[in-house]
């Protein structure tokens, strides 16, 4: 039987559903980077022959720690889902002789690399410049203009994100974008094969995106993601996802599986993730591209990630196509043949709806709650606040425990001021975004409050 060695990080797909689909196709042993998720213990106990965690590993050098495990089990390919992992693993697989991402993994993890390879192949994109200080944030401003987005070059989850609307923003923005990341690598979010990598930034113009030249339905946000997989080179993309709008800056607050697209602004949406994923020169690895949407038909490549989006966007791509991205990747991986989808999945292909709700503390404009809530969903009357039909469930590995405070939304953590993931299967695109709607709107008042009434905000 052929072995994988899983390399976990934080970031990803719940890790109880990634290890699910990788041992129905291989022997799985799990090199843990991150502490293992409670709720995925017992799952990872039954399904691995080995599991490997922080402490018991070895040497210091991600590279090597990786390459010596999966030299020890007789590794046949080795994975990941996190984003955080994907450049030692790719560098890993290279030493190996083994397929993966390949040398140019990094340009889908740097985002000045990234988008430097855009410019030098015709990709549309924000204008951007790297900064490495405030007086190269001042000289970039002379030719983006404000506003514009100072972003961490190794983040992910619109971590670290500030606007830059003026000069006397700048200093401000620099300490708190610093800050963020330093606080995100003490919590494992954080580049683990790069040093310095939390040092790293740059600068971007802010694009007008528009939702409503793009879809016939309210609700919809202005960016999409096209999900994929690279194999041998080859550059295979699957189905969109759609979104709510975000939270000031950027934080993601809904993903909705499919997108609700006709099928000729669905090809173009493709065409442009095709040119953005084939410039970066990828081997073999999954694939998450961020396409923004404006007027008049125009887009902007936003970033591509060398894994699959994270989250729940796998399993809703499952539930509603049938379509294991996980499973196909690990067959590509190992070298056997792959039923790849006819062509890319739509509305049309779709078998209702499903959808990911992160829960912040904010309401639909993005306004704080009026006082502190703890987290839990038992108090969540979902037969009174979803459609009959609709099924809402919590995901556990990506929610605090039940009694938590939901954290102050903090505009520079993106998703680390998350309380809670929800994941919601409906019979179409448009009733999981009422839904989302109607939670929304009900968290503040059904969920406990603060004991001791230590809550006003």
């Amino acid at each position: 039987m052929s072995k994988v060695l899983f390399v976990y990080a934080k970031g990803g797909p719940p890790l109880e559903y990634a290890l699910s689909r990788v041992a129905a196709r291989a022997e799985v042993h799990l090199l843990a980077l991150s502490p293992l998720p409670p709720s995925a213990r017992g799952r990872c106990a039954r399904l691995c022959a080995s599991v490997t965690v922080p402490g018991e590993a070895g040497p210091p050098d991600l590279v090597a720690l990786i390459t010596a495990r999966a030299q020890a089990v007789g590794a046949d390919a080795v994975f990941t889902p996190s984003e955080y992992a994907v450049v030692a693993v790719a560098e890993a697989c290279r030493k190996l002789g083994l397929a993966g991402a390949g040398d140019t993994c990094v340009l889908a993890r740097d985002k000045r690399m990234m988008r430097l390879t855009w410019w030098e192949h015709g990709v549309p994109q924000p204008r951007f410049r790297a900064v490495a200080d405030e007086a190269e944030i001042r000289a970039a401003a002379a030719g983006i203009g404000f506003p514009m987005l100072l972003k961490a070059a190794w983040s992910a989850g619109s971590t670290a994100h500030r606007i830059i609307s003026g000069p006397e923003d700048i200093a401000p923005a620099w300490r708190r974008a610093r800050a963020v990341m330093e606080e995100s690598a003490r919590h494992g979010y954080a580049e683990l094969h790069v040093a310095g990598a939390d040092g790293d930034f740059l600068v971007e113009q802010i694009v007008e995106g528009t939702a409503e030249d793009w879809f016939d339905e309210p609700g919809w946000g202005d960016y999409v993601s096209v999900e994929g997989i690279v194999a041998d080179g080859v550059y295979h993309p699957v189905c969109l996802s759609g979104r709510m709008p975000t939270v000031a800056p950027f934080t993601e607050r809904a993903s909705i599986t499919p997108a609700l697209l006709p099928a000729a602004a669905q090809e173009r949406i493709v065409e442009l993730a095709r040119a953005a994923v084939d410039a970066l020169g990828l081997r073999t690895c999954g694939t998450h591209t961020e396409i923004k949407l404006g007027a008049g038909g125009e887009m902007w490549v936003i970033e591509t990630a060398a894994r699959f989006g994270g989250a729940m966007t796998v399993p809703q791509i499952e539930e509603v196509f049938g379509a294991d991205l996980i499973g196909m990747l690990v067959d590509g991986l190992l070298g056997r043949p792959v039923a790849w989808p006819g062509g890319v999945l739509g509305p049309g292909e779709a078998v209702g709806a499903a959808g990911s709700l992160v829960v912040l503390g904010v309401d639909r404009t993005g306004a704080p709650w009026p006082d502190r809530r703890v987290w839990d969903f038992s108090a969540v009357d979902r037969p009174a606040l979803i459609t009959e039909g609709s099924r809402l469930t919590e995901v556990t590995e990506h929610s605090l425990p039940h009694g938590t405070p939901v954290p102050v939304y903090d505009p520079a953590a993106g998703a680390n001021s998350m309380a809670a993931l929800c994941l919601l299967s409906a019979s179409d695109p448009v009733t999981v975004i009422r839904d989302f709607e109607t939670l929304t709107d009900a968290l503040p008042d059904v969920l406990p409050a603060v004991p001791d009434g230590g809550g006003r905000i």
